[in-house]
């Protein structure tokens, strides 16, 4: 039985075999549309660009590629919205794809209120769309946002495609030098940018696209809290798929309200340099005069967006006293041996620290009784996980301060073990030159196993690369640029995952597609254990989770056929 074109040109197929999909093929197809619209919208073709904007959410390859990132790489995919409907299972996820293929006249459903603690305190709340909203979203986001990327200003970094918190750092260390001459910085916080964003203005900005009213839809939905429906006047959920990039939109244009200029090769041309990710900015300006003035024109500015800046996160200060950023400390400090008798250092913040502490406390008591290799287990990658993201910068002293600090809970937690153990006996049990690279006899392990609990200073600093001007991985023009860039990601891994990415070029030898694509990964044996396969190098691969899955669905196959 063959697939149909639809009346509004929805090509169908009669089911999806989930399993039997080949995402290599589909995502190259949704690449290849993206590509094709950024390039038009790069040319200043308005009509083609709407023409493939159509022609997007009408792809299959589109709704296979949006239902699979919604259902199953996202980490929400097992929230539900207020209809408490999951796609858990690949056929529930293959009659989905069937259902969007099909014309139907949509109503958006309210999202459901969840509340998550803040870092102060108080709570974040967040709106979940149910899963077909969030499917239809993605299905938009893929429309929409390639357009928009050929437009976004370089100095935006956050819920963007190829760029992140580190970019943003890096590019503010750059900024930041002591030799350069904007010292004064405006470090600004939107009051509650995502609720309060002007369904007006952002609609007037997308304009009259294919999928706007379906995101007046959105928009308009409202939420259900405890059961009672609230209207939405303002604001765009935090905790829908499409909602950072609408509000990348709403924000577009900050740089031009500042008349700040670049040349043609991307270099500032101005007494002004802004730094956004999401609704985080830094303004670095010359004079503190200047810095007031910025203040007005951006609340100004920000006041015809319906948003207004947050009185107690925003301060204009100078370097030498610092400023806090996703996370690090950026400061000047006094250094008789340079030039300009100041150094820049970028140290993880004291909150961030503090913050990180409390989390490592609260997991050395909850893995009280356990086994050490369970401990090493769930203690290990939160290690790893806030390592990797700090030692971009000036890390050192505090990777050092946390280990001495790490050794303390480690003797704390031996101690309430095996209470009546003499001391000697808890050193040699627990401690020891289990990692075979250092001469360091007090690494905390398993003497059965040899694995080890890692420590902060293990970790080298590595500055990140700042990616380049207003680069986008929707440019076909640079693919080889975002292939080397996807590649570096390896370093996030553990050192044996690291090497077999290397090895790979950061490519999933399943799918052919980036590694890095948010996915879970897993080894793979080309020789099955089984069959003789041995856990060397030369035998392992790094795949995907669901990769993995389709590899050994195949094997079972044979089996059963050669059987």
């Amino acid at each position: 039985m063959q697939g149909k074109t639809l009346a509004n040109g929805t090509e169908t197929h009669p089911d999806t075999n989930w399993n039997g999909i080949d995402w290599h093929q589909q995502e190259r197809r949704v690449r290849n549309l993206r590509q094709r619209i950024f390039r038009a919208t790069q040319a200043g073709d308005g009509k083609r660009v709407r023409s493939l904007q159509k022609l997007m959410l009408r792809s299959r390859a589109n709704r296979l590629v949006s239902v699979r990132r919604v259902a199953q790489l996202n980490t929400g995919k097992n929230t539900p919205g207020v209809d408490k409907v999951l796609l858990k299972t690949p056929a529930a996820r293959g009659r989905m794809v069937d259902h969007l293929g099909h014309y139907f006249l949509w109503t958006a459903k309210p999202a459901r209120r969840v509340y998550i603690p803040k870092a102060n305190g108080k709570q974040r709340p967040l709106g979940i769309p149910v899963m077909i909203d969030r499917c239809i979203q993605a299905m938009v986001k893929n429309a929409l946002e390639p357009s928009w990327e050929a437009r976004f200003e370089g100095c935006s970094y956050g819920f963007r495609p190829g760029r992140g918190c580190h970019d943003a750092i890096e590019k503010i260390y750059r900024l930041a030098r002591p030799n350069k001459r904007k010292k004064w910085v405006l470090d600004a916080d939107i009051k509650g940018a995502f609720d309060n964003i002007s369904h007006e203005h952002l609609l007037k900005t997308i304009g009259s696209v294919p999928g706007c009213e379906l995101i007046k839809q959105w928009l308009k939905a409202g939420y259900m809290d405890k059961g009672v429906f609230y209207e939405t006047e303002a604001g765009t959920p935090q905790g829908g798929v499409i909602s950072p990039l609408l509000a990348n939109i709403a924000l577009h244009g900050m740089e031009e309200a500042l008349q700040i200029k670049h040349r043609k090769r991307g270099e500032l041309d101005s007494k002004r340099a802004l730094v956004r990710y999401a609704d985080d900015f830094c303004v670095f300006c010359e004079s503190q005069e200047d810095a007031e003035k910025v203040k007005q024109i951006l609340t100004e500015w920000l006041g015809k967006r319906g948003l207004a800046l947050s009185p107690e996160k925003t301060h204009i200060v100078h370097l030498t006293e610092g400023i806090n950023f996703l996370g690090f400390n950026m400061r000047h400090y006094k250094a008789a041996n340079t030039k300009t008798g100041w150094k820049l250092l970028t140290k993880p913040s004291k909150e961030a620290v503090q913050k990180h502490r409390e989390k490592m406390k609260q997991e050395w008591e909850a893995v009280r009784g356990w086994t050490m290799q369970k401990i090493l287990w769930k203690l290990n990658p939160i290690i790893r996980g806030w390592v990797n993201y700090y030692r971009t910068g000036t890390a050192k002293e505090t990777f050092n301060k946390l280990d001495n600090w790490m050794f303390y809970k480690e003797v704390r937690h031996v101690k309430r073990m095996h209470p009546h153990k003499p001391k000697k006996w808890q050193q040699r049990k627990y401690w020891g030159k289990f990692n075979l690279d250092r001469q360091d006899h007090w690494v905390f392990g398993d003497r059965q196993t040899g694995q080890h609990l890692l420590k902060y200073r293990w970790f080298p600093i590595e500055r990140h690369i700042l990616v380049k001007g207003t680069a986008s991985p929707d440019d076909r023009t640079l693919k080889d640029y975002w292939q080397r860039r996807n590649a570096a990601k390896a370093k996030d891994l553990t050192p044996s995952r690291q090497k077999i990415a290397k090895r790979q070029q950061g490519i999933c030898l399943e799918c052919r597609e980036t590694l890095f694509n948010d996915e879970e990964l897993h080894v793979h044996h080309r020789i099955p254990k089984a069959k003789g396969g041995k856990s060397n190098y030369g035998n392992l691969v790094l795949v995907h989770a669901f990769c993995h899955q389709k590899i050994h669905a195949g094997e079972d196959v044979k089996d059963e056929l050669s059987g």
